[in-house]
């Protein structure tokens, strides 16, 4: 029998044999990732650390994989108006999640419907496989928002995607459908819509099938030679995003994202 964890209101783990599946649900489909979600989900990952049974790890959602940052969490609100070593430290929260899941010994797939956004992106790219309903778009809304891309995905996207690739898909902040992604090296297998769940879960048993050391060994020698220069390149991110919250260009991206209108920057 599947046994089921629960961490935090929103996060269930299920194990079942050598193969877990964790799902995030906030019950709207979108699944929005508050400083709680976040700081769950690096829970979840640092569970995995101790445990030789389980040999791969699929993370979902239920709806939407997510639509990236819960712009309404009071917790985001509350950063804006910290000082720079608090606010320093209230970053760490998005690329801490990602290391740790790109740091776990088992293998990882994301299993996305309908839509991966921003940090559900950033997310899904520290996995080894990513597995998505035909159905499904990605995207990076960031840079239109006046905010740069952070949580450690850029050279994660430049070993998947290439250099031009990345620069296209993170700078124009438009929708990436799943059959472009899979073309791009960005996702692994796309499905029928509804079966990336199911898709992920092949995936999974096939890991499972295999000697657990020779995958575990080998996992962590291509992450090693893929991101050998991965801390040099985004050591600064999260002080460029706090930078970026401070300009001028900032402000008026999100007053005219909520007022529907097309933005004026000025590089202020």
């Amino acid at each position: 029998m599947p046994k089921k964890a629960e961490f935090g209101p929103f996060i269930t783990v299920e194990r079942e044999g050598p193969v877990a599946t964790v799902t995030l649900d906030r019950g709207d489909g979108r699944n929005a990732m508050s400083l709680e979600v976040l700081r769950d989900l690096k829970r979840v990952a640092e569970s995995f650390s101790d445990d030789l049974k389980t040999q791969a790890v699929i993370v979902t959602g239920k709806g939407a994989f997510t639509a990236g940052a819960d712009l309404k969490d009071n917790a985001l609100v509350e950063r804006g108006k910290m000082g720079m070593l608090e606010r320093r430290h209230a970053l760490r929260a998005g690329p801490d999640l990602c290391d740790a899941w790109e740091r776990m010994e088992q293998v990882t797939i994301a299993a996305a419907e309908t839509y991966c956004i921003g940090g559900g992106v950033a997310l899904a790219v520290a996995c080894d496989f990513r597995v998505m309903g035909v159905s499904t778009h990605l995207r990076l809304p960031e840079i239109p928002l006046g905010m740069n891309m952070s949580w450690h995905a850029i050279p994660r996207l430049v070993a998947l995607m290439g250099p031009a690739k990345t620069k296209k898909f993170v700078l124009f902040g438009e929708k990436l459908s799943a059959s472009e992604a899979l073309a791009a090296g960005l996702v692994d297998d796309v499905t029928p819509d509804g079966q990336a769940l199911a898709g992920a879960g092949e995936w999974a048993r096939r890991i499972a099938d295999l000697p657990p050391n020779a995958v575990r060994m080998t996992k962590q020698s291509v992450n090693a030679v893929a991101s050998a220069h991965h801390a040099s390149a985004t050591f600064m991110d999260r002080d460029q995003f706090a930078l970026a919250a401070t300009s001028e260009d900032y402000r008026e991206a999100i007053a005219a994202f909520l007022e529907k209108r097309p933005p004026k920057f000025t590089g202020r």
